[in-house]
Order: structure tokens, then C-alpha cells, then sequence
């Protein structure tokens, strides 16, 4: 028997599970557990309620599922707290703007811009359906 469980991944809800699916898989590099794909039909065709991202040796990452709605958090209110929230980090300035461009460019919004910060220069952003995460140089 196993002295702890095992992390699997980390689950988000999503009203649009394709697109917040796609929005990770495109910032992290990851891909999808086989039969998660896009369907060869293309979006439209799209059903998926849940769907699994791995890295690409297969080790799981995050997986995406279906809600019916969701309101976006209002963090740094406290009105809808964030209730969970990632945490990436870059190696240096220079990629970590970057990666904002990146994030930005895939539909993340900008929550708190803290790239000034000499200690820790990072960039609080929310994904398309609303969930906050950090980059960060560390």
C-alpha cells in the first residue's frame, strides 16, 4: 500500500470546456489524452464535457469539465474569491513578457500587473473562463 495518494491533475470547471482546453494546451505545450482531440470535424461537432491535458511524455496535467455556468472570480476582490489559482514561472524578464504576450494573445485578461517588483516581477492573469494564474521569474 502506498503511503500517500497520488496526484492525478488539477480539474477546472468551464462553461466552454474546448476553449479553456485549448487555451492551457497552447500556453503549457500540452496535448490531449488520446480520444480528447478536436474532432476532425471540427469544433462545432465539439460535445466534449470533459477533457484530459497531459504532457507530452503522458503524464497527466489538467483536466477540463463541463459546468453549466460560473462566475468569474473578482479577485483581488474578495466578492468571488479566486478558489484556486496556478502558479507558472519563467527564467527571466525577457520571457516573462513574453509569456504575457503569449497568454494575452490566447484570451487570458490581465488582473495585476506587478512586473516592477524587484523581488518577484510577475504578471496575475485570468484564463478565458475566468481562473486567475501567475506567471512569474523564478
Amino acid at each position: 500500500m502506498a503511503a500517500h495518494p497520488r496526484l492525478l491533475h488539477t480539474v477546472l470547471d468551464a462553461v466552454d470546456v474546448r476553449r479553456e482546453a485549448e487555451f492551457w494546451r497552447e500556453l503549457l505545450g500540452l496535448v490531449y489524452r488520446a480520444g480528447d482531440e478536436v474532432p476532425p470535424d471540427g469544433p462545432a461537432a465539439d460535445d466534449a464535457d470533459w477533457l484530459v491535458l497531459t504532457h507530452p511524455d503522458g503524464r497527466r496535467c489538467l483536466a477540463v469539465q463541463q459546468v453549466a455556468e460560473q462566475p468569474r472570480s473578482t479577485w483581488p476582490s474578495q466578492d468571488v474569491p479566486q478558489q484556486l489559482h496556478l502558479d507558472l514561472t519563467v527564467t527571466d524578464l525577457a520571457e516573462l513578457a513574453a509569456q504575457h504576450d503569449r497568454a494575452v494573445a490566447l484570451g487570458a485578461t490581465v488582473l495585476l500587473d506587478r512586473t516592477d517588483d524587484p523581488d518577484e516581477p510577475l504578471w496575475v492573469l485570468a484564463d478565458p473562463e475566468g481562473h486567475p494564474f501567475c506567471i512569474f521569474v523564478g
